[in-house]
């Protein structure tokens, strides 16, 4: 039988069905307890089911579903959303299994690596082409230290679900050639908590869960707050983000430390790997050390701002 400190363990790490076949057997509950439990709370979870769960060969998707999750970190004396943090979202079904939506591109349009974030987000039980959420709105501030590195960057993020069970987002940082992953931390700031994290470090990539205080349904919005922090110290010449999906407004601020100001600093974008890099014109330094872009009603690409030192 498992002990305390091992069940906490497994509700960190996961998966979800070592978890809760951990939580069952500490508990010293049985399936036949567990059916009971659900069915006197109204929940109509088969035996079979629940034993699928266990032995991770299927995982609970529907909302009622979800809702006997949330029943059972009840019952099973857990956390609150100790189980439903380690579900990731639905496995696409159907014709359109595997499909993207119209006009959403895929990450290797985006960014390279492709292959290696897909397996890193499929490790946090994700979907690879995720359509769960859309960004309404994002604000970045990227801080650029004497050294000429990025040391920090915030963001405030609007998302919109587009699908039921949704409640969470996947960050996703690529840091700069010589980048130490190891040494890269994620801290939630506002109406958000980190979750799993996946580093690589031939491919300076980071994933992270932002877990959400509930689950959102179709049309439902969520504002999250969070910074990224890099002492790598390796020297920074451009920020760029990638949408896959249409977005709304995103506002970029890039602020300089006083002794390492920048010569040149111009804004680009880019509408998916077929296509050439735009040059959007240059960007002046305010009194402030700082230059910003405001782009709205985003197509699917990048959009960035680039430096040169000298």
């Amino acid at each position: 039988m498992p002990t305390d400190r091992e069940l906490r363990v497994a509700l960190k790490k996961g998966p979800f069905h070592v978890a809760l076949r951990a939580a069952v057997e500490t508990r010293g509950l049985t399936l036949n307890g567990l059916h009971r439990h659900l069915g006197e709370r109204g929940l109509r979870v088969g035996m079979t089911s629940l034993s699928y769960w266990q032995q991770g060969l299927r995982r609970p998707e529907r909302p009622e579903s979800l809702r006997a999750v949330r029943a059972l970190e009840e019952i099973l004396v857990l956390p609150p959303r100790s189980l439903m943090a380690l579900l990731g979202p639905p496995r696409p079904r159907g014709r359109d299994a595997g499909k993207l939506p119209v006009g959403a591109l895929p990450y290797s349009a985006i960014m390279e690596s492709s292959r290696t974030l897909s397996a890193m987000i499929h490790d946090l039980n994700g979907v690879a082409d995720d359509r769960r959420l859309h960004i309404a709105g994002m604000y970045e501030a990227l801080q650029i230290g004497p050294d000429r590195s990025t040391v920090r960057r915030e963001t405030l993020q609007v998302v919109q679900a587009h699908e039921e069970a949704t409640d969470r987002y996947i960050m996703v940082y690529r840091g700069d050639l010589g980048c130490d992953v190891e040494r890269v931390r994620v801290r939630a700031l506002e109406d958000c908590r980190v979750g799993r994290v996946r580093r690589d470090g031939p491919t300076a990539l980071v994933v992270a869960e932002l877990l959400f205080d509930q689950v959102l349904r179709p049309g439902e919005t969520q504002i999250i707050r969070y910074e990224l922090a890099d002492p790598s110290g390796v020297e920074t010449v451009e920020y760029e983000r990638g949408f896959r999906h249409p977005a709304g407004q995103y506002v970029l601020r890039v602020n300089f430390a006083p002794e390492v100001l920048p010569a040149r600093v111009r804004r680009f974008a880019r509408q998916g790997s077929g296509t050439g890099e735009q040059d959007l014109g240059e960007l002046s330094l305010n009194a402030h050390n700082a230059v910003h872009l405001v782009a709205g009603s985003l197509e699917p690409g990048l959009v960035g701002i680039r430096w040169d030192w000298s």
